[in-house]
């Protein structure tokens, strides 16, 4: 027997199977889709089996063990890795890898994540009688006698030796079994009842389970979305099916899977925060099919479940869904894939539809499904403030309109919620003499300052410096812009004995960090809960009555065509934290801006007249929805080599494209990364026919270009 092995290779991009014997020893268990260690060249490499097929040894070399005792990658898996290498135009090495946990990984250093207890129990062939024992030795035998099974540990205080010897004697038989890190917290059980319009939605969808068929649910913040998702999967599980839920940002999964365990015993959770050993657990029991229920963030689409039912992807317009290094696939592709392979239909929620999407469910791409009222209340009044009128009498960032509604509600004992989309004290420093910027010396990108650690730091490559006292010229350093920490600085400046907890990147590093702030939050240790998009959506505080935005043109300035769109979804987000309980809410959106449509159509939750204006903006530039685009960046640590391939490449474009519009090569944004300097070019296409084969020739061509390296990215999310 032989079998064809896809090998993980170090340094070398080889993206092809090779063929080797199978030991007769190991023909039983050299089975498609387990990891086998084989020799490659000088050195032995771990790698992916692909198929198994009757032949003859010849001069094929023998693989050296199986490593796995059941299969990695299932016959779906496999296909989706094809799927992705296709769409993508990556590796298919890269495409499985992307799909597993670590400890899963071909070449993965982390092997040891199975841990096991030991448990003792008497040997029932031993006659006790025979033996004299000590008084530490008749201790452990009589709690033994009494309990039948015990945890080694839980006798090793007795007498260490003592215990030993019954052992060797074989007086106390030792069972080793594995021990699991388990997420499963046992909830009294809660049900809920669905209104007149979530039952329209429910029904719907019941009618369709069995078929391949994409939902876009446009709902409301507030409108009860999640109910809508648990009643429909609680009747696919009654019908013997699986599902998957993902959500965009690690902070929603503390709030949505107690949610879930109110109603569901079998979950398993996926998401970057876990640790090695969690996510291995995790996935095995997934794999051994002790779970009804996935929920997690994006690589959670790639859980092994073999009957699926349902999929849903929740707040679908988030871009946390796209990935962003190879491979740049997009889960909501991968969710659409596995709902023709399981004949099940997918779920996109969100109160803030992708523009694409809403467009594909006018054109009955997607069947449009609406929640259009609150499930329990009426939404938050939502006011402008013109930061323009406001900034000189202002208290600092914050206008006094809502540094007032801020004391108000904290003297009803309301809690506040404030966003900034910006972590740090300040966006930069910068030289009063001479005007000097304090820049990362690996990236084209200034330094922001964190007043807490006094370091500068780089949000690109990770570079940190302490603050100097004086620029190079001796002229003083001021701070410019405005960052979570300095508006929490500000509010404890004006509110005496406020408390206030950040949630952002920097405070949410320690395992658990999420979920510990949010729960703190909840039982009202803290007043105002202030942080950055991690905040904007899902969560549901029944006591928040107040949200601001502290500056709604952070995003609205971004060089990248979706940046009205992006501002758009974020105010709409956030402004739904507010009023979720019995008091009426109320949002307040600080803005430079205030004409600006994006903001206007916000302050009246008018997504549909967002939509049509958008949509005349995106026909008149040619983006998305009305055209497709894919992304080359040319990368290189030498300037001169990344202009010249950039030209190369624009100049074979020009030649061997149809029907595309190629804007560019230009220097892309941030131009220099970790010191790599970067060029864009920018497709925009209808069929992919048209530029396909184009790209896929420039890559064969770049694979092995020591200088320069090429990123392909079909239908970014960010320019």
């Amino acid at each position: 027997m032989i079998c064809d092995v896809l090998v993980e290779l170090a340094h070398v991009f080889i993206d092809k199977t090779f063929t080797y014997h199978i030991p007769q020893e190991l023909v039983n268990s050299c089975v498609v889709g387990k990891r086998v260690e084989v020799p490659f060249g000088s050195k032995n490499y771990e790698g992916f089996v692909l198929s198994v097929r009757c032949g003859e040894k010849e001069d094929l070399k023998d693989i050296i063990r199986v490593v796995d005792d059941y299969v990695i990658l299932n016959k779906e898996l496999l296909e989706i890795g094809k799927y992705l290498q296709k769409t993508t135009l990556s590796s298919l090495m890269s495409c499985y890898q992307a799909m597993l946990p670590l400890a899963l990984k071909a070449k993965s250093k982390v092997k040891k994540t199975v841990v096991y207890e030991k448990f003792l129990s008497l040997n029932n062939d031993v006659d006790l009688s025979t033996f004299k024992f000590n008084d530490s030795q008749k201790k452990i035998v009589d709690i033994l006698l009494k309990e039948k099974v015990v945890k080694k540990q839980d006798l090793e205080f007795i007498s260490k030796s003592s215990l030993a010897t019954l052992i060797k004697k074989k007086i106390i038989l030792v069972d080793a079994k594995e021990l699991r890190s388990s997420n499963d917290l046992v909830l009294e059980k809660k049900d809920f009842v669905l209104n007149s319009e979530q039952l329209k939605v429910y029904d719907e969808v019941l009618a369709s389970l069995g078929v391949s068929k994409t939902f876009l649910l446009y709902g409301v913040t507030g409108s009860g979305k999640t109910n809508v998702y648990m009643k429909i999967i609680q009747e696919v599980i009654r019908r013997g099916k699986q599902a998957i839920v993902l959500v965009p940002e690690i902070s929603l999964t503390p709030q949505i899977i107690m949610r879930f365990r109110s109603m569901f015993d079998r979950i398993a959770v996926l998401h970057s925060n876990l640790s090695y050993r969690e996510k291995y657990d995790e996935w095995r029991r997934i794999n051994e099919g002790d779970v009804d229920i996935v929920i997690g963030a994006r690589s959670a689409i790639f859980a092994p479940l073999s009957n699926i039912g349902l999929i849903v992807v929740d707040e679908e317009h988030s871009n946390t869904y796209k990935q962003e290094n190879t491979p740049r696939y997009n889960a909501i592709d991968v969710a659409k894939y596995r709902s023709n392979y399981h004949n099940c239909p997918l779920i996109l929620g969100s109160a803030t539809p992708l523009i694409d999407d809403y467009a594909r469910a006018l054109k009955n791409v997607y069947q449009l499904l609406t929640l259009d009222k609150r499930y329990n209340n009426k939404p938050p009044v939502i006011s402008i403030v013109d930061m323009n009128k406001e900034f000189k009498k202002a208290n600092g960032y914050l206008s006094n309109v809502l540094l007032e509604k801020i004391k108000d509600r904290l003297a009803k004992d309301e809690q506040v919620i404030l966003f900034l989309n910006r972590r740090g004290y300040s966006n930069f420093l910068s030289c009063s003499e001479c005007g000097k910027v304090i820049k990362c010396p690996n990236c084209d990108i200034s330094l922001t300052y964190h007043k807490s650690s006094n370091m500068l730091r780089c949000h690109y490559c990770g570079y940190a410096m302490k603050r100097p006292l004086l620029c190079s010229c001796k002229g003083e350093l001021k701070e410019f812009g405005i960052g979570t920490e300095k508006v929490k600085e500000e509010l404890e400046e004006k509110i005496a004995g406020v408390k206030i907890v950040r949630m952002d990147v920097d405070t949410t590093t320690r395992k658990n960090s999420h979920e510990k702030i949010l729960e703190a939050f909840q039982r009202k240790e803290y007043q105002i809960l202030l942080g950055t998009q991690m905040i904007a959506k899902g969560l549901d505080f029944e006591n928040v009555t107040l949200v601001g935005v502290i500056s709604a043109d952070i995003s609205l300035n971004f060089p990248d065509f979706r940046a009205s769109e992006t501002t758009f979804q974020l105010i709409n987000q956030v402004a739904g934290r507010s009023g979720r309980g019995k008091v009426l809410g109320e949002v307040l959106i600080q803005t430079f801006n205030p004409s600006h449509y994006a903001i206007v159509y916000s302050k009246n939750n008018d997504y549909l007249s967002f939509y049509n204006d958008e949509m005349k903006i995106r026909k008149k530039l040619g983006y998305p929805p009305y055209y497709f685009l894919c992304s080359l960046k040319i990368v290189s640590t030498d300037y001169e080599e990344v202009k010249l391939h950039s030209k190369k490449i624009g100049d074979y474009l020009n030649k061997n494209i149809n029907d595309a519009i190629m804007l560019g090569p230009s220097v892309a944004n941030p131009f220099k990364v970790n010191n790599k300097y970067r060029f864009q070019i920018i497709l925009k296409y209808k069929k992919i026919d048209s530029i396909y084969e184009a790209v896929k020739n420039i890559q064969e061509l770049y694979f092995s270009n020591k200088k320069v390296m090429l990123e392909i990215d079909f239908n970014p999310m960010k320019l």
